[in-house]
């Protein structure tokens, strides 16, 4: 069922998909095309428990990665 109001703020909340940043420990997980519920005024964002078992399972490692990346990392005094 889908969200109508933010349980943060009570803003409208919207289906839409987007790209999702995961940080688990040291490593950084992106997800694209990721179908979630966001809301308009805060920009809190829900996920279905669907969708976070794939997030678990693509974490651990259980799914093989579509493609990736370099990321450059920067310590700033």
């Amino acid at each position: 069922k889908a969200m109508k109001k933010c349980c943060f703020c009570q803003g409208e909340v919207i289906k839409k998909r987007i790209r999702h940043v995961h940080y688990w420990g040291d490593d950084i997980v992106i997800f694209e095309n990721v179908s979630a519920e966001v809301c308009t005024q805060c920009g809190e964002t829900f996920f279905s428990p669907e969708v976070l078992k794939m997030i678990d399972r693509a974490t651990l490692k259980q799914t093989p990665s579509d493609k990736s990346i370099d990321v450059p990392v920067f310590s700033l005094p």
